[in-house]
């Protein structure tokens, strides 16, 4: 796997700590214990395992592995409990100013190696080597569980998935134009715009096919040119729906309270189409393993086409997880 090549492991790992909650997801979906700590635990929302019988992810002893500033000594700390780092280095290297690749290297000869990839974003400077799409990087983590079988049962099923959502979408003169930004309840008046990208973070948006808002407009994305933008500037693109992100720990209810509330309270907010019509929803998570993937694309697929289907199977998806399939 790019950056780290190739890894080999004495035996299957049998602890582990994950990047982020793609690969945490990932593990879960390949029958895995979850990881003993991943870089924040408010981000992996395990939320989205609720519709799903017989899955449940307990968080309460998951560590954080970024509380204030991420530091080696913990991660060799880790390293004498975990037998793999599902982490791309160079998202250590390029995230802090603190590490140095000899803390890479002296980790490493604990004997836990790194193995990971940062593909929940395509706009990282440092990252100059290929991006693997999520089911790629599935399977590479398959490889190293030695869970193909199950890797191959979730694509097979993700294929079927794929055509129910392709059924759904309309011709292309009919989707409606999707605005997605990063705010919490105190910066609504200046939010963070994200430009749909290649990244796994904005997979459902690709495959449902949604005209992104900002596309054709001066706002600079946020992620790789911290980008912002106001109610003024929005009112002028006047986006059909709206997409909030940074809100999913929040129930819908508790969205439209500490959100949508305050939007339909400001004398700007209040004129844009999508707050007139409801259409201001939670705008899915940073982070997507193939579970959360199937969860948020159904749910976005009801929010911005108004469609009341089941789009794949909750007891297809427990049997893989659980080893019956």
């Amino acid at each position: 796997m790019p950056p780290v090549g190739e890894v080999e492991f004495d035996g299957v790992p049998k602890t582990w700590a994950a990047n982020n909650g793609s690969w945490a997801d990932m593990g879960i979906a390949l029958g895995q214990k979850p990881p003993d700590a991943v870089y924040l635990a408010s981000r992996y929302h395990t939320q989205y395992y609720d519709d799903i019988p017989g899955v449940s992810v307990d968080k309460s002893d998951m560590i954080s592995l970024w509380e204030g500033e991420l530091n080696p000594e913990e991660f060799l700390e880790l390293s004498e409990s975990v037998d793999l780092f599902v982490n791309d280095p160079n998202f250590i290297l390029g995230r802090t100013d603190s590490w140095t690749q000899e803390d890479i290297d002296r980790i490493e000869a604990t004997g836990t190696p790194f193995f990971g990839n940062s593909s929940f974003s395509t706009g990282y400077e440092w990252h100059d080597y290929e991006y693997l799409t999520l089911y790629e990087a599935f399977e590479k983590l398959a490889q190293v569980f030695q869970e193909t079988d199950r890797y191959e049962a979730f694509e097979r099923l993700h294929a079927d998935f794929q055509s129910n959502v392709a059924d759904i979408v309309p011709p292309e003169g009919q989707r409606p134009s999707v605005a997605i930004m990063w705010a919490t309840e105190g910066s609504l008046g200046s939010v963070s715009p994200y430009l749909i990208g290649e990244g796994t973070s904005f997979k459902q948006w690709r495959d449902l096919e949604v005209t992104d808002a900002f596309a054709n407009t001066d706002v600079r994305d946020f992620h790789n040119r911290r980008g912002s933008v106001d109610y003024e500037t929005l009112l002028e693109i006047d986006p059909d729906i709206i997409l909030f992100r940074g809100q999913e720990a929040k129930t819908a209810e508790e969205f439209q309270n500490a959100i949508v509330s305050q939007m339909e309270n400001d004398s700007v907010a209040s004129e844009l189409t999508a707050v007139q019509n409801g259409d201001v929803y939670r705008g899915g998570p940073l982070y997507q393993g193939p579970i959360t993937n199937l969860a948020v694309t159904e749910r976005a697929a009801k929010q911005i086409y108004d469609v009341e289907v089941d789009l794949y199977d909750r007891e297809e998806v427990s049997d893989i997880v659980n080893g019956d399939y």
